[in-house]
Formats: structure tokens, sequence, C-alpha cells
């Protein structure tokens, strides 16, 4: 089969590798899409430490399953279309034990510490494939990934569910900012404002339900918001959007910032206005959710979509996301 193979920071290839053959417990999938994200990025330029090399990148994916192994549950049969959660958890630390299982201490992924689905196949945990409904296609069943991503992190902030209306505002309007926008107004927050640099993405932005859609917080005016999301991973966003909390307020730290980077808070203000500062980390038992939010259109992903590249446009899509065109790449192998 045709992968794309990284053998060293920097250096990526097409290459014909081996086809996978699962073993007892998981499948084949032929891969029908998968996107690009900032941590495929990072893993690219040698900035993921848990990544070896060589490896085939590639964690947001779904396609057609081909192949079985001997103990693979009946429900997954040869034909079915599936997204597949990444993530490979021990199940035995005391993190796993504790139901925290995305901070697992031995964690692992596919594509970002084995290979994944920048290929035309790969093997992946039976138990790890979610079935999708018969009108999801590929590219829109890639973006199951991201999405439950993004209700994580909507649950670490406690507002998944019906809210009552609460004034938010999402700094960064790429992918994550955008799907985590159609959760925040899903759960009954808002009004919800955007801020981000490029006026295209604010288009889509408003076009999704934002109230306000600006390229700088100072437009934002005097107004102080309930709820504040960084989705860029800068830290000058984080420090901006906590500067716009109001008292009581809750920041969720959602976008990945360099590991040695640092923020100024002042903790009188954390103490004195009750300010919430809370992580999330990728995917906790969210993937299923994420599937039933897209099928029941509570979240529409198409705005976003860039018509897919081949693997040898792999390339040109990372091109493309480091000078700001379009908003979700995705890479179709077959």
């Amino acid at each position: 089969m045709r992968a794309l193979v990284l053998d060293r920071p920097g250096s990526f290839r097409v290459a014909e590798v081996p086809d996978p053959v699962p073993e007892a417990d998981q499948i084949v999938v032929q891969v029908e899409c998968c996107g690009i994200c900032g941590t495929d990025l990072h893993i690219l330029a040698g900035e993921f430490p848990p990544t070896p090399y060589p490896i085939t990148p590639g964690h947001e994916f779904a396609g057609i399953v081909a192949a079985r192994g001997a103990d693979v549950r009946p429900d997954l049969p040869v034909g079915a279309r599936v997204a597949v959660d990444p993530s490979l958890y021990c199940g035995y630390c005391r993190r796993c034990r504790a139901g925290r299982d995305n901070l697992c201490e031995n964690w692992a992924a596919i594509g970002d510490t084995v290979n994944g689905a920048f290929a035309e196949f790969v093997a992946v945990p039976a138990v790890n494939a979610y079935r999708l409904p018969d009108q999801f296609d590929g590219q829109l069943g890639a973006m199951v990934e991201p999405l439950a991503c993004a209700v994580h992190g909507i649950r670490r902030l406690g507002l998944l569910g019906p809210v009552s209306a609460e004034p938010t505002v999402v700094i960064g309007a790429g992918t994550m900012g955008l799907l985590m926008l159609q959760l925040l107004l899903h759960a009954g927050a808002g009004p919800v404002a955007v801020v981000d640099r490029v006026r295209y993405r604010l288009e889509v932005a408003r076009k999704l339900g934002a109230a306000q859609a600006v390229t700088d917080a100072s437009a934002l005016g005097d107004v102080r918001f309930a709820v504040a999301v960084d989705a860029t991973g800068v830290p000058e966003a984080v420090e901006t959007a906590i500067g716009l909390l109001d008292r009581g307020g809750r920041m969720l730290v959602f976008g990945v910032t360099p590991a040695e980077a640092a923020i100024r808070v002042s903790p009188f203000r954390v103490y004195n206005d009750e300010i919430t500062i809370t992580g999330s980390m990728a995917i906790l038992r969210s993937f299923g959710e994420a599937v039933d939010l897209l099928s029941g259109g509570a979240v529409d992903p198409r705005p976003l979509l860039s018509e897919p590249l081949p693997l040898e446009g792999y390339g040109d899509a990372v091109d493309r996301i480091r000078a700001g065109q379009g908003i979700k790449w995705h890479i179709r192998p077959i």
C-alpha cells in the first residue's frame, strides 16, 4: 500500500509499505479521509516528544472496514464505515483507574506514537472504532475526532447540556474554535463573540452564529464575559482571554501552547474575582457523543472543509495551513 512516511523531522515521502494485517482484536480500515491538525505540524517539525521516527502520522480519520481479526465483534462487518478514536490508554495506571484515561501515564495514540492514517490502510483496535450513519462520508467522519476533543473541553467547562445564556468569547476561529463556537451555542451559551486575525474565518464564524466576529479583542469594547475559550495556543491570546473575563468567569485553555511557554496572571484577581482556569487534554469518552452531535445536525463542519488532497498533496496542504489558507484540510489516500 501507499503511505506517507516521516523518516525524521522535516523529511517526508510517499512510499510503498507492507499492507497491515489485523491481530485478533483489530480491524483494518481503508482510509477515506484523514485530517491535518496542529499536532501533525508539531510532529513534522520534531516538536512532539512522544513521536518516534520513522512514522506514518494521521489521527483524525474515517474509512471502511476492510478486514477483521478473529475476535472482533459482529457489529463491525467488512464494509462498515467507521471513525476511529486514536487514543491508546493502558487501562491500569492510577489515572486510567480513576477514569481519567486521557491523562494516562503510558499514553500513546494512533498516528502520534504508532503508525496512523495518512495511508491507504491502517490497523486499529476494534474497540476504538465507532460505526457511522449511512449518510456520513469519509470527510464528515474524519471530523468526529476533533469534535470529540471539543466535546471534552465543553464538559470541562461544565457547559454541555442546557445552560442559561452567558456571554462568551472564543479566541481563534480555526477548526477547533469554530467547533467550539457551535458547541457553545448548542449548550445555550451566548451571545458568543469570536476573535481571529483572518477575516475569511470570521465570515464563517458569523454564518455559524457568532454575535460578534472581530480581528482584535479591543473591538469588543467594555463588555466582560462569563466564559472565555482560547483555541489558538498562543500565550498572549490566553492572557487576552483571561483579561476579558467578568468576575466569577471561567476560562478554558484549549489551544496547545509550547511546553515551555508561560503566561502572566494576577493571583489576586483569581482569588478576588473567583476566576476559574481550566485545561482540556484531548478526548475522554466523548467520541460517541461527537458522532451523535454530527448525525443530529447540532454541529455542521461543512463550512470549515476544503476539498481533500491526495497523499502526494500533503506538503501542499501543510503550506496552505501555515499560510492561513482555508480552515480544515484533509488528505484522501484512496
